[in-house]
């Protein structure tokens, strides 16, 4: 960007003075140089001529300590025409600008002026030599705009005007001034240099002009295609503008052409992917950054890695990563967030290791056990639905999926009672025991049914007997209810036989 410049010394001598005010540099002139007649009114008198003189020789001999001696010994001399006035202020203030004394140098070339002794165009150069002068000085705003004073009353601006003018505004912090300067000095410069795209970047981006910016930014990336600062500030624009997609094209051209080597640059390529669902791309690229030793191995990368190859689907590769990130840091959170990754790849005796691990770092016990009780139960539904069908309590009470879920509510109880989470682990417990009991129920239930059908056909048996002349039972399962349909029924047939 812009590097700002101060004016030097040299600089400014080259634009001052005696060119520009008309001045003999060996004697005083007797009258200003013009078409006809000399004009009286601009002769020195033999008395102030001959004293002025004298200064004047100690300028071209660089006394200029001593030329103010004499410059002031002719101010002091009564009735000076307002020509001599103006000339020996010019000179006055040329000796204190040899000298770097500016303050005085200025105020004797405003005298000058003001003496009235000098032609309208004499005045306006001096003018402009005089806003040279503020702006060498670091009178930045001030000298600026007396240049665009001079400017608007006619004079007319070369280009070492332009770039001064465009300077000093920026300078001043004034940048929506120095703008409108940058953009012509830019335009009439022939060839332009970096330095001319460098200021208009530099002023576009200041004044919150993206669109122009872009313009300049894409001007110089032609010129200069290998200097990565430009491409980064073109997809920062692009960023910025809501230009996502081209920034992303730029930043992943940038990586594929080695021209990113910055850990911040090629983690936002990570994320650039990431953003664009291209995970693995993204955890790929990280790894083998990470390999290479130009993003650093530390356990946030890690997780991060794992968490991109878990989005891609590529688990056998996420988990490993989480587990060494987990025992390198050792921290609670890691292995509570080891312990979702494998309950979340239905790996529960690995996931129960690893809550505890973060239980005992101590990460938060709800939030741990809910997990531990969800990770029991949902392997509990992996076991074959009980049925009543050839099963009796004892059987159902002792099966594997009861286990499992009484393993579950063991968890779901394991929640600190006030917690956060222990309001869910209650509902947990009652939702697995209702579970439970509704198989229970159901087995009652049927069994219930299976006796009722049983007893009618046991009845029809005997009802049947008279004239088959045996009982004869069609449904053998009813046999198991025969003993206690007779101790109930027949009991009472034989009493009353």
């Amino acid at each position: 960007m812009l590097i700002r410049q101060m004016f030097s010394r040299g600089t400014a001598l080259s634009i001052v003075i005696f060119a520009s005010m008309g001045l003999g540099l060996s004697a005083v002139p007797q009258a200003y140089a013009q078409d006809g007649p000399p004009d009286p009114s601009r002769q020195f008198t033999s008395k102030t001529g001959a004293i002025v003189n004298e200064a004047l020789q100690f300028i071209n001999a660089s006394q200029y300590q001593a030329a103010l001696g004499k410059l002031s010994e002719s101010l002091a001399i009564p009735e000076l025409t307002p020509y001599e006035k103006s000339v020996i202020y010019q000179m006055q203030g040329q000796a204190y600008y040899e000298l770097n004394q500016i303050a005085p140098a200025v105020t004797s070339f405003e005298n000058s002026i003001s003496s009235g002794g000098l032609l309208p165009n004499e005045s306006e150069n001096l003018r402009v030599n005089i806003a040279q002068l503020l702006i060498a000085d670091g009178q930045y705003a001030r000298g600026a705009q007396m240049l665009e004073d001079w400017n608007r009353r006619g004079g007319q601006l070369k280009t070492n005007h332009v770039e001064m003018l465009t300077q000093a505004w920026v300078q001043s912090d004034n940048f929506s001034r120095a703008l409108p300067w940058a953009e012509r000095w830019f335009n009439e410069a022939s060839p332009k240099e970096r330095r001319h795209f460098d200021l208009l970047n530099y002023l576009y981006n200041t004044t919150n002009q993206p669109g122009k910016q872009a313009d300049i930014v894409r001007q110089m990336i032609n010129r200069w295609p290998e200097d990565k600062t430009l491409w980064d500030a073109w997809a920062s624009m692009l960023a910025n503008g809501g230009r996502e997609d081209e920034a992303f094209e730029v930043n992943k051209m940038l990586y594929l052409g080695g021209a990113l080597n910055t850990e911040a640059d090629l983690l936002k390529v990570v994320q650039y992917y990431s953003f664009y669902d291209m995970p693995f791309q993204a955890a790929e690229i990280l790894q083998r950054e990470m390999n290479a030793g130009r993003i650093n191995e530390s356990p946030d990368k890690l997780v991060q890695l794992s968490d991109l190859y878990r989005q891609a689907r590529e688990y056998k590769r996420a988990i490993p990563i989480l587990e060494r990130a987990a025992s390198s840091a050792g921290t609670g959170k890691l292995f509570a967030q080891l312990g979702e990754a494998l309950y979340n790849e239905g790996q529960c005796a690995k996931a129960e290791d690893a809550f505890t691990n973060a239980i005992n770092r101590g990460y938060e016990a709800d939030k741990a056990w809910m997990l531990i009780g969800t990770c029991r139960y949902e392997d509990s539904q992996k076991e074959e639905r009980l049925t009543c069908d050839g099963t009796t309590t004892e059987s159902r009470r002792d099966s594997e999926k009861n286990k499992k879920r009484r393993k579950a509510i063991e968890a779901f109880s394991n929640v600190p009672r006030g917690s956060k989470e222990s309001r869910n682990s209650t509902r947990w417990v009652s939702f697995i025991r209702a579970e439970t009991k509704a198989v229970e129920d159901r087995c009652i239930f049927e069994a219930g049914v299976e006796r009722d059908l049983c007893e009618i056909k046991i009845k029809q048996a005997y009802d049947a007997e008279v004239f088959k002349g045996a009982f004869e039972l069609d449904d053998p399962n009813c046999l198991q209810y025969k003993a206690a349909y007779d101790a109930v029924y027949r009991v009472r047939v034989n009493e009353d036989g």
